[in-house]
């Protein structure tokens, strides 16, 4: 019984991990339930076990791949947090989706111009997923206010620092990649520089 749910999972897992790949390469809309069951050899009934149609397809590569471990994460923040532990839980979430990606046959389609792509179609067509995605903006942008906050009162931020500005520009570091230059791969390494730079910037000088 225990095999079986291990089966049906990984199972699971490698639609998402082919969809994932198959969307950002050819697009969604350029992508059929055909080409997907033709990567994997998988028959159409036993695909459809896991997924209703492409459009639910979609949502569950979203939720799995971007909005659901970034939720887990923003989720279970303490009304303590200061800044350094919202830069390393923000890095935590970002070293999972690394992880995940790592696992995709075609690594080099993972650059910002397929991940955004990949956001736009489902945002755009799912109000849902939007609202979601906007609502953790929010959860996050009131997070590093918090945080900061928090960091001024134990006296490791500088009183003068402009809360809200400072919290948009933690929002928004790792989106800060052009999503025109299509060469150029997500560089995950540079994450956690950014953030202590920013953090550098505002800290009281001891």
């Amino acid at each position: 019984m225990i095999g079986n749910k291990n089966k049906r999972q990984q199972r699971y897992e490698n639609i998402l991990r082919k969809a994932v790949e198959l969307f950002a390469i050819q697009g969604y809309d350029n992508t059929t339930i055909s080409d997907l069951q033709e990567e994997l050899d998988m028959g159409r009934g036993t695909m459809y076990f896991h997924f209703k149609n492409k459009e639910d397809l979609l949502r569950k590569v979203m939720n799995h791949y971007f909005l659901d471990p970034k939720e887990n994460i923003l989720l279970n923040m303490s009304d303590n947090i200061e800044v350094p532990d919202m830069i390393n839980s923000l890095l935590t979430y970002l070293d999972s989706l690394k992880e995940a990606l790592e696992t995709l046959e075609y690594k080099d389609i993972i650059n910002t111009s397929n991940v955004m792509m990949l956001m736009y179609s489902a945002y755009s067509r799912f109000d849902d997923m939007a609202r979601k995605a906007k609502r953790l903006y929010q959860v996050e942008y009131g997070l590093w206010k918090r945080a900061i906050e928090n960091s001024i009162k134990k006296g490791d931020v500088r009183s003068d620092v402009p809360i809200e500005i400072v919290a948009n520009m933690f929002t928004h570091l790792k989106d800060s990649y052009d999503p025109g230059l299509h060469s150029r791969k997500m560089d995950f390494s540079s994450f956690p520089i950014a953030y202590n730079c920013l953090f550098d910037m505002i800290k009281v000088k001891k």
